[in-house]
């Protein structure tokens, strides 16, 4: 049943499709290279070819002798190995394959070319077997065969398992099977060892001829299963629907049809979420093949794209060459095709070496003009500020004269963040809602904040956190809770500045190294001379900014959707990219479950609202705790239209890309999606002011990390141990500290910069679990308990430390389960420890809640 639109979605769309945006169309491209022939001029079709030790492995197939149509097809054992180094190719003869054998499967692996079956003209083999080529020999390394024999099948690899799909058992086509098997390349020992296991069928027809590929859909890493042919009792039957396997939870599901049959072809994971097509057969011609003979067309010379997430294809275009029944063999960034068959009873020795490719419009004067002044702009106002810090009070505290809401806006675009502007429309984008309930968890827990943490942090004036650590604990915890938050902070500069640049390389012409240090030195610059105050104004400002962008992306987004919002909602609510919540009770990396998100955010926002620097200094830099907590509940409440905002941003680009799936980008990172739109399709000028707000949210980030390690270096470190002799050399000493944290930074983002990173968003909440779980921890045991002594709460705190390096070592838990589980082993362990290692705290006046501080104006009338 079709899904309702609500009516206001009629009117809504007509007027939105007034704001159209200018389209720029920049295909992917493929650029196809000619490689040294074949040494045999006939070549050959269904080899087994694969890639070990950067060389290229072709070996068997089959072939006609000229005249094609009057020989017979013989079966060759011949292998060739292509080596190659910066300037050339060279072939080598290497020898002999076990028999003459074609049209099996085969899988580049660590361990050699992995052979699968095959048949020759009287039978159809389960043998198996590892070709290895090392210092110029070849050699074959038997394997368990298959379950039952299978040829015209394929195969292809998902980390340490090899999936083998359908083929036929016997040398007829009425033997085709739907028949799934899988190997685990990390067995060792004899021949005998190894074992194949044998999954669920594919539920649809049986099939050979078929296509395989293995790519992610967004979070899982699946097979793909495409077209085929097939009979049945002495019909043919032609096949264009695609099948995906889900090795996590063993299920099959049924995708959209290719645009037209496809068989015998080549199928190739690009990227993180695509399969290119670059050679396949149709139906056409089927029956006229002895008709025609030498002047068949041959293949239909084009190749296609599917896109994992948004389930859709495009042509690729037109191809040299239209090569079938060989193997699509991935080698470095490019993707080779060895010889195959061009058209009935024909082969080519020809070596395509296909490497895909993106061009896009250039980022523009206008666009430069609108980012470089936002940049230049906020360094103004470090200058503006550099004055005003007489002392460090001053540049860690504002002087307490911050007005509440823009200190309520600091701490929400430090919370959020470009993992706001990038990272929450990229997970929307490949799955749907379910992250979201971990930002509408933080107004409940700013209920925790403003009640118990916000007081405590006032009534003993601190400048950082870590002193009421040191009231309630001593200072040994105060200085391993310091070491801990400086750590974090260190690492999320590099998260941060990292997905940012990766996000502005599909944006903008600058490098991810030249937009790491871009960010990294213009932070450092106005956050060294300005202090908190500008940190707080440039976040203000920042947060107008990164809202405003948003705004103007999800009006073009949903404008360019076919039907506009009435579209937006039918493909949207189709998908399912509205979901909420996934009811099940497991805590993997995938589709994560409800409970999971909900213990995971709330543990992590209690350890970023009651113990993290970079929000509680916040808290010190209005006039009133009244105002201090005024600036919590504005945050929080911002919280919840932004976190609608950026999630809708992800459905509609999915919504977008659905309807336009030609102008994905194969070679992009998922986190790159929201970027690739912003580069592509946002008109002049309205593209710079977007890219300053991806700009702004990192920078709220990175200049807050600074500013808050620097302050926590300089008052738990410097100052309870005399560093300096006077306030104007604490004060220099806090802008040394500022502009090394800076620079450390900076260097750890160049390090992070990797497009291997499938998501920088569960890279960053797993951070957040690592270091900042137990911060929390701690936070809890001092507020909460009277039992807690300093000894109990290091163990608490170094059990829990060591427990996330295990977990993360040793786990594939979500990232989620990291926050929850650092808090509470730190608070358990913590509790119990401290009846181990000696006696309650005697004086504890106005350090829990059961015995409350005095408020300010009860502090300031005495």
């Amino acid at each position: 049943m079709p899904h309702r639109r609500p009516p206001w979605l009629e009117l809504a769309a007509g007027l939105l499709l007034l704001l159209c945006p200018y389209v720029c169309q920049a295909e992917t491209q493929l650029q196809w290279e000619e490689l040294p022939a074949l040494p045999s001029d006939l070549g050959v079709a269904g080899p087994m070819a694969g890639v070990h030790n950067d060389c290229l492995i072709v070996g068997g197939g089959a072939n006609f002798p000229r005249p094609v149509w009057e020989s017979a097809k013989q079966w060759v054992d011949d292998v060739y190995v292509l080596s190659r180094t910066e300037d050339a190719y060279q072939w080598h003869n290497a020898g002999k394959l076990p028999r003459p054998i074609a049209y099996g499967a085969a899988v580049s692996t660590a361990q050699g070319v992995l052979c699968i079956g095959g048949s020759d003209a009287e039978s159809v083999y389960a043998d198996c077997y590892f070709l290895s080529w090392s210092n110029d020999k070849l050699s074959t390394t038997e394997v368990a065969p298959l379950p039952q024999p299978m040829a015209y099948g394929q195969a292809s690899r998902l980390g340490d398992k090899v999936y083998v799909a359908c083929g036929q058992s016997e040398t007829g086509l009425s033997s085709a099977t739907n028949k799934l098997w899988s190997l685990d390349l990390t067995q060792s020992g004899q021949p005998k060892v190894w074992k194949w296991n044998e999954l669920p069928a594919l539920p649809g027809p049986t099939r050979a001829f078929n296509l395989v590929a293995a790519q992610h859909d967004g979070f899982d890493a699946s097979l793909y299963v495409i077209g085929g042919r097939r009979e049945e009792a002495g019909q043919v039957e032609f096949l264009q629907d695609v099948w995906q396997y889900n090795p996590r939870t063993n299920v099959w599901k049924q995708r959209t049809d290719a645009p037209r049959v496809m068989m015998a072809g080549e199928a190739a994971a690009v990227g993180q979420s695509h399969i290119f097509v670059l050679g396949s057969a149709d139906e056409s011609n089927w029956d006229r093949v002895d008709q025609l003979k030498d002047d068949h067309p041959g293949f239909p010379r084009e190749a296609f794209a599917y896109h994992a997430i948004t389930d859709t294809w495009n042509r690729l275009g037109e191809t040299p060459e239209n090569l079938v029944t060989t193997i699509a063999v991935p080698w470095g960034d490019s993707i080779i095709l060895p010889s195959g068959e061009v058209r009935p009873r024909v082969r080519s020795p020809h070596i395509w070496k296909i490497t895909p490719h993106t061009t896009g419009k250039s980022f523009g004067v206008v666009n430069y003009i609108v980012l470089f002044g936002y940049l230049l702009a906020m360094v103004g106002v470090g200058v503006y500020f550099t004055q005003k810090n007489k002392n460090t009070d001053d540049y860690f505290r504002g002087g307490k004269q911050i007005p509440w809401w823009a200190a309520g806006c600091s701490i929400f675009a430090t919370m959020l963040s470009s993992l706001t502007f990038t990272g929450l429309p990229s997970k929307a984008f490949a799955q749907d809602w379910v992250y979201a309930l971990g930002n509408f968890t933080i107004p409940i827990v700013a209920i925790l904040a403003v009640y118990v943490a916000l007081p405590f942090y006032r009534r003993i004036d601190a400048t950082s956190a870590y002193e009421y650590l040191h009231k309630r604990f001593g200072y040994g915890t105060r200085i391993l809770a310091s070491t801990s938050f400086v750590s974090f902070h260190l690492f999320r500069m590099a998260i941060v500045m990292s997905l940012t640049a990766l996000a502005l390389a599909v944006a903008t012409p600058l490098s991810p190294v030249q937009s790491v240090l871009l960010m990294g030195v213009l932070s450092i610059a106005y956050c060294t001379m300005g202090g908190i105050e500008a940190v707080i104004w440039t976040d203000t400002i920042q947060t107008f900014v990164l809202l405003g962008g948003a705004i103007l992306a999800i009006a073009l987004l949903i404008a360019g959707v076919d039907g506009g919002i009435a579209g937006f909602w039918d493909i949207s609510q189709s998908a399912d990219k509205f979901n909420l919540a996934n009811w099940n009770l497991e805590v993997g990396t995938a589709q994560v479950a409800f409970w999971v998100i909900v213990l995971g955010a709330v543990a992590q926002n209690i350890s970023s609202y009651t113990a993290d620097q970079a929000v509680v200094q916040r808290y010190v830099t209005t006039p009133t705790e009244k105002l201090a907590a005024r600036s919590i509940w504005i945050s929080a409440v911002l919280t919840i239209p932004a976190t609608l905002l950026f999630f809708g941003i992800g459905t509609a680009l999915y919504a977008f890309y659905h309807s336009n799936p030609e102008r994905l980008d194969a070679l992009i990172t998922t986190d790159q999606i929201f970027p690739l739109f912003i580069a592509r399709e946002i008109p002049i000028g309205l593209a710079g002011l977007i890219v300053a707000g991806v700009f702004a949210a990192a920078q709220s980030t990175i200049s807050t990390s600074m500013n808050s390690s620097a302050t926590t270096i300089i008052v738990d470190f410097l100052r309870p141990n005399n560093f300096c002799q006077s306030e104007r050399a604490y004060l220099n000493a806090a802008r040394a500290c500022t502009f090394l944290v800076g620079a450390i930074g900076t260097m750890l983002g160049l390090l992070f910069v990797d497009p291997a990173i499938r998501s920088l968003f569960d890279s960053f909440i797993l951070i957040v679990g690592i270091f900042m779980g137990i911060l929390g921890g701690l936070f809890l045991l001092g507020a909460f308990t009277r039992r807690t002594n300093q000894a109990g709460a290091l163990a608490g705190a170094i059990v829990g430390a060591a427990a996330m390096v295990c977990l993360w070592k040793f786990s594939s838990f979500n990232s989620f389960v990291f926050p929850v589980a650092g808090l509470t082993v730190c608070f358990v362990v913590g509790y119990v420890a401290s009846y181990v290692f000696g006696p309650a705290p005697k004086d504890l006046a106005g350090l829990t809640v059961y015995d409350f501080p005095p408020s300010e104006s009860e502090t300031a009338s005495t």
